[in-house]
């Protein structure tokens, strides 16, 4: 097993379910991934693999069906995935962000009837925060939800903005103003599990999915928007029903951002881990001035420094998901550890396609794509300037004179 990126204190049925998909990962993914991107293909027999594994259901309750694993066993699956190709992770990643919301906010009729099925992957989540008007200020959202003129119930109108799995999914956890009078913003934001059918156009009635937004990486995947126009749903629809969910939206989505950051993270993880495979492999294999090009100190000294980052990315990853997993609030170090690993993740792809040379920009190497992909884990689940002013935050709170 290789050096870097291990985690100390699994347990074996961690070490067994990690052993397993890093095999898929192995046979399933990566010979495929570069086809299947540059064509910008939907996965469909890896998905259906995955279902089989059961990884849809990983950290739901086996009372659900699912596996009841945690967060950490999730962000080591989730690194595993994204080292073979980190479209594959974001089509499971939203998914369990949902599945998570459902399982910490919703009412038990939620659970009942969306649980099982998502455990199974025979309906799939999406997350719908962002709009076209806003990215990290969550404040400036506009979508709006009212009572009908009858009160039976909420008519929503708006448009939502970057909707990972927007097409493939059955149900999306959207965020948007409800006003109920409170003091703050934050007050007047409630969190609805919309449900329609899969695929594009009017999925629903009152809700379209237009197309598929056009990426320079992160392909496979599905990236949309969402436009809501008189979308008419019921009191069921609130995440945690009316009483306990209207106007605890804005709260319910940062407890499931905090989870996704740790997600985000572990993508970048398992990017840059690939980047090293690729890079050390190549530079043992090249060679110049009479020697491969891995004895060169140029090229050694890279090699060393793009260890420790990821070293150090995954620490902090590890330690975020335990924390969560603990039961105490994580989002300084869910932040510091998203902040980390995604610029490190950047950082080691590109001297891991300085050392490809010439060969680095072509597509036939496996680093071009990383190059494309590396890039996003910079913005998304927040910026790394978002990431900076939580961690602030969080430190001159706790350090307050």
């Amino acid at each position: 097993m290789a050096r870097l990126a291990q985690t100390p204190g699994l347990t074996e049925v961690q070490r067994d379910i990690l052993a397993t998909v890093r095999e898929f990962v192995d046979k399933e993914i990566i010979p495929h991934a570069q086809r299947l991107e540059h064509a910008d293909t939907y996965p469909a027999e890896i998905v259906e693999g995955m279902r089989d594994m059961g990884l849809f259901g990983l950290t739901i309750s086996e009372e659900y069906g699912g596996l009841g694993e945690s967060l950490l066993t999730y962000a080591l699956v989730v690194e595993e995935l994204s080292r073979g190709w980190m479209s594959i992770s974001g089509i499971v990643n939203t998914h369990f962000i949902v599945a998570y919301l459902v399982s910490q906010h919703g009412s038990p009729e939620q659970k009942s009837r969306l649980l099982p099925r998502m455990a199974t992957g025979d309906i799939r989540g999406a997350f719908s925060m962002s709009e076209p008007g806003c990215g990290s200020d969550v404040a400036a959202i506009r979508s709006k939800a009212e009572r009908s003129t009858d009160g039976a119930t909420f008519v929503l109108n708006g448009q939502k903005m970057w909707l990972t799995n927007g097409a493939y999914s059955s149900v999306v956890a959207t965020l948007v103003k409800t006003e109920l009078g409170a003091e703050s913003v934050y007050g007047n934001m409630t969190t609805f599990l919309l449900e329609k059918e899969p695929g594009f156009g009017e999925t629903a009635p009152g809700l379209t999915i237009p197309g598929k937004i056009e990426k320079m990486g992160y392909k496979g995947v599905e990236t949309t928007e969402m436009v809501l126009d008189g979308h008419a749903v019921s009191d069921s629809s609130v995440l945690g029903g009316v009483d306990a969910g209207l106007g605890r939206g804005f709260y319910q989505m940062m407890d499931g951002i905090e989870v996704g950051r740790v997600n985000v993270a572990a993508r970048a993880c398992g990017i840059a881990l690939r980047a090293f495979e690729l890079a050390v492999a190549y530079a043992q294999q090249r060679s110049t001035f009479g020697q491969p090009i891995a004895q060169h100190q140029a090229v050694a000294f890279k090699l060393a420094e793009m260890g420790t980052k990821i070293e150090a990315a995954h620490g902090l990853m590890v330690n975020a998901a335990r924390l969560k997993d603990s039961g105490e609030r994580n989002d300084v170090e869910a932040g510091m550890a998203k902040l980390l690993a995604s610029e490190y993740c950047v950082e080691v792809v590109q001297e891991s396609f300085r050392i490809h040379g010439g060969y680095g920009f072509s597509k036939e190497y496996e680093i071009e794509r990383l190059m494309r992909e590396a890039p996003f884990l910079l913005i998304g689940e927040g910026t790394s300037e978002i990431q900076k002013t939580i961690i602030s935050r969080g430190l001159l709170k706790e350090y307050k004179l």
